[in-house]
């Protein structure tokens, strides 16, 4: 007990220094001497906040660069909204910068006064949008997800962000109850028959805004790494010319859903019209350029967030 309290009074005073350093714009000095602590104590527990993810911070100015690309993807591919964010060409993660950008853009439909349906889709790039979500009350909303929530081995899906949300924003949450890939074709009927899921199928194909992540195709990509697929199958797949999944939908380079064993046992909510939903695709690095470029190609979104190094792949293509 005595550890834990200690361990939970220094992330106060972390997230203390850094609400002085980030938000009141203190000196170190200042924060020092506040806090009544040496100026080398107040360094560290600033970068404490830091490591600990208790400091968020967004960029509000925007680069005329980053603008510059995003209106010329919106020209290229009839799209409604295209957000660009700064590269870090020495950075490793695959979410940084655009996690921040999507989870600014799903709070600005959050506060929207009037009753709006949210369809949320899954992946890494899209849990890290949501985490970085503020607490909201918005109890004039729906929240569906798109994926089922079960996982391979009958665990809850890691990377199915729907409870994440429930976590931050108070409002009406529906998930989807079945795996994310049924044993059979019969079986996906059979579960989509049931009257509850009837309904959040209703419910996803009437979203308002669409939030998604861009999946590559690999046996390093997400299906295989998580269980999804086995690698021979995955492989089957690519010599079929699979290129890219969204919500477990498997599409090839045209933007084509593939007419194959899988597509026909994924659970998920089809991806929602462009036409009645914005659908916004969260995505950025190399490995993902096939899959983004063939996921605007073929009009399976009319959204996109991503970095400057993958709108210049394409629309240099």
């Amino acid at each position: 007990m005595a550890k834990r309290s200690d361990t939970q009074g220094r992330l106060d005073d972390a997230a203390r220094a850094g609400w002085l350093y980030y938000v009141a714009g203190r000196t170190q000095d200042e924060i020092a001497a506040a806090m009544g602590i040496s100026r080398q104590t107040a360094q560290r527990l600033v970068s404490l906040a830091v490591a600990e993810r208790l400091i968020k911070v967004r960029l509000d100015h925007p680069i005329s660069v980053c603008l510059e690309l995003g209106e010329r993807l919106r020209e290229k591919f009839d799209l409604q909204h295209a957000e660009v964010v700064p590269s870090d060409p020495l950075g490793a993660s695959s979410t940084v910068g655009i996690a921040e950008a999507g989870a600014a853009e799903i709070e600005r439909w959050l506060k929207r006064p009037d009753p709006i349906i949210i369809a949320v889709g899954t992946g890494r790039t899209l849990k890290a949008a949501v985490d970085q979500l503020p607490p909201m009350e918005c109890p004039q909303h729906r929240i569906v997800s798109l994926t089922g929530n079960i996982g391979p081995d009958g665990s809850a899906a890691f990377y199915n962000v729907i409870f994440s949300m429930a976590d931050a924003i108070k409002a009406r949450h529906f998930p989807m109850p079945l795996p994310v890939l049924c044993s059979s074709v019969e079986e996906r009927a059979t579960l989509h028959d049931q009257a509850l899921v009837r309904s959040t199928l209703a419910l996803g194909a009437q979203a308002d805004a669409t939030f998604v992540g861009i999946g590559e195709l690999g046996v390093d990509g997400p299906l295989c790494v998580d269980g999804f697929l086995a690698r021979d199958e995955m492989l089957r797949l690519i010599e079929r010319g699979a290129t890219g999944e969204i919500c477990g939908w498997i599409y090839d380079r045209q933007g084509r859903l593939l007419d194959n064993d899988v597509n026909e046992r994924v659970a998920s909510v089809p991806i929602p019209s462009r036409e009645t939903s914005r659908v916004i695709g969260l995505a950025q690095g190399k490995r993902k350029w096939p899959a983004i470029k063939a996921a605007l190609t073929g009009r399976l979104l009319n959204g996109i967030i991503t970095d400057e190094s993958t709108a210049a792949h394409l629309l240099g293509d």
